[in-house]
């Protein structure tokens, strides 16, 4: 009888250090993959836009991006004309914010409104956002393939755009190859593909094709004249830097 007893403890003992570690894998696998996407000081580059709708037509757009650290980003149209100077930036404590020089003012972009689609992309406001992953949902590790983690992402904050992101992350390098993305009734909306990289010492994220699976809309962005590490300061990062 204490045989059995104690191979029962032994068990649970045995599945319990197992699950633990389970979740510091997810946690560990995650926090590798923020450090890919997040590791330079700062980062400028040029971004090609292609929307592409279900009957394959194509608008392009341009646009510049600058970022700082993980919790700083300043997104700007360029081109055509009637999309230049549209801006987003996003500022640590979940602050972001909306330029539409149409209106010659700044808007501050409420979190229940983040789930919608930034300047007619398949790309939402929350998508747009600089702000890690660990910090923005619990990790699960679900399973894993030939040359991937694939992990469970389930939101911190209820107030999400998501119920769950599930995402494929390189056993290797660690940046994501892939992303589904579930509304809160749990149907999946959006499916993100990624290109990556290595520029010097820094993987970047050189094509991303969000598809838009109701909509069967496509947004292709692919990012060119990377440079690392230049010094922007915070002062690049303001209300004020937004409406120039």
């Amino acid at each position: 009888m204490r045989t059995v007893k104690l191979t029962v403890l032994l068990s649970a003992i045995f599945l319990m250090t197992g699950f633990v570690a389970y979740s510091q894998d997810a946690n560990e696998i995650l926090k590798k993959m923020d450090d890919v996407m997040y590791s330079p000081k700062d980062m400028t580059g040029n971004n090609k836009i292609i929307l592409i709708d279900k009957n394959g037509k194509e608008k392009i757009r341009e646009a510049t991006m600058m970022q700082k650290g993980t919790d700083k980003r300043l997104f700007r149209f360029t081109a055509p004309a009637s999309q230049a100077g549209i801006a987003t930036l996003s500022l640590p404590g979940d602050i972001m914010y909306l330029y539409l020089p149409s209106f010659g003012k700044e808007r501050r972009i409420s979190t229940s409104v983040k789930s919608q689609k930034f300047a007619g992309t398949d790309f939402a406001y929350d998508d747009m956002e600089a702000k890690p992953y660990a910090e923005k949902y619990t990790p699960k590790l679900i399973s894993t393939e030939d040359d991937v983690f694939v992990l469970e992402l389930t939101p911190i904050s209820p107030k999400s755009a998501y119920s769950k992101l599930i995402v494929k992350i390189h056993k290797i390098n660690f940046y994501p190859t892939y992303m589904e993305y579930y509304d809160k009734g749990n149907k999946k909306i959006k499916v993100a593909v990624y290109q990556f990289e290595k520029i010097g010492k820094y993987w970047n994220a050189k094509e991303i094709l969000m598809t838009d699976l109701k909509r069967n809309h496509k947004t292709k962005m692919l990012m060119s004249d990377v440079k690392y590490d230049t010094g922007l300061t915070d002062d690049d990062f303001t209300v004020r830097k937004l409406k120039q």
